[in-house]
């Protein structure tokens, strides 16, 4: 016989599960559905610059006019599409790029001993102590051609002259790596901690390897964090401004520059709402089918 928790609890759950939810509908779900609004508007010198979807007339009827234009015009103009595909190719790069520097660093961290994990975690937390913005005009110091890495490899002997590193896609992806490297070391740290030591023992005892016990037992069970931080990197990643037009140049093509430039530069908001609106499908829709497939697929191994 079930027992069922008493009603004091169960409103208590409720209104505990209600906070977060209330926190997303304020913050995200409305936002979004005014700028799915917006994106089916057409825009206009005025304030909003923007023309009203719905409007009485005077003998009362309501006229709704939806435009698709804004839709449209991203399958008509090769902008949006090489902007969307370079914002796809730099950060999926980038989160490589974090996924094989942040897996060795959290996995050190949690074989660490206890007493220095703390000293290793602020270590990585450390960089959000300092302003985003004078963390990224750093680099810019350290990556122009008089700056602190090229004056390192010439008095190294490793170089004879500058390199052109600043404005360029290479810098662009130590920005990336850099900015976004906490937020793949810390999921994964937290799954790695959590295993079970005497798995690998078992795996030691039975013959294995330390790379084959790492392959078949560590790798395969961190596969949550992994994906985690891959999600926690490459979806900010995709919609970055910050960094990519710091470091890699005013003339970046990047999803973020496109969205700045329609909202500020060319007022047109309903083209930029519906260039967001697309670009959150394409990143959505993707991963929630993904999702749904390993629940499938972790129902079927059960």
């Amino acid at each position: 016989m079930k027992i069922g928790l008493p009603p004091k609890l169960r409103i208590g759950r409720r209104l505990v599960i209600a906070a977060p939810q209330f926190w997303l509908i304020i913050f995200f779900l409305i936002p979004f559905l005014i700028a799915f609004k917006i994106s089916f508007s057409t825009a206009v010198v005025g304030l909003p610059p923007y023309a009203p979807l719905f409007e009485f007339l005077d003998d009362g009827t309501l006229q709704i006019q939806l435009h698709l234009s804004n839709y449209a015009a991203l399958f008509d103009d090769d902008l949006y599409f090489f902007a969307y595909l370079n914002s796809l190719k730099l950060a999926g790069l980038s989160t490589l790029l974090c996924l094989l520097l942040g897996y060795p660093m959290a996995y050190g961290i949690a074989r660490a001993t206890p007493s220095r994990r703390g000293v290793l975690l602020m270590l990585v937390v450390m960089p959000f102590w300092t302003s985003f913005l004078i963390r990224i005009y750093a680099w810019m110091g350290i990556l122009k051609q008089n700056g602190l890495l090229n004056n390192l490899l010439i008095w190294l002997g490793v170089i004879d002259e500058p390199l052109e590193i600043l404005n360029t896609p290479i810098a662009i992806y130590i920005g990336m790596t850099y900015a976004y490297l906490p937020f793949m070391i810390l999921p994964l740290y937290a799954t790695l901690e959590k295993l079970d030591g005497a798995l690998l023992e078992a795996a030691s005892d039975l013959g294995a390897r330390p790379f084959d016990a790492f392959r078949n037992v560590t790798l395969p069970l961190s596969l949550p964090g992994i994906f985690a931080g891959c999600l926690l990197v490459f979806i900010p990643a995709v919609g970055e401004y910050v960094i990519p037009t710091l470091l890699g140049g005013p003339d970046t093509l990047m999803i973020g520059n496109v969205l700045w430039n329609e909202f500020f530069a060319n007022r047109d908001w309903p083209q930029a709402s519906a260039v967001a609106v697309a670009m959150l499908l394409l990143l959505v829709v993707p991963m929630t089918l993904f999702q749904r497939f390993n629940e499938r697929q972790n129902e079927a191994k059960q």
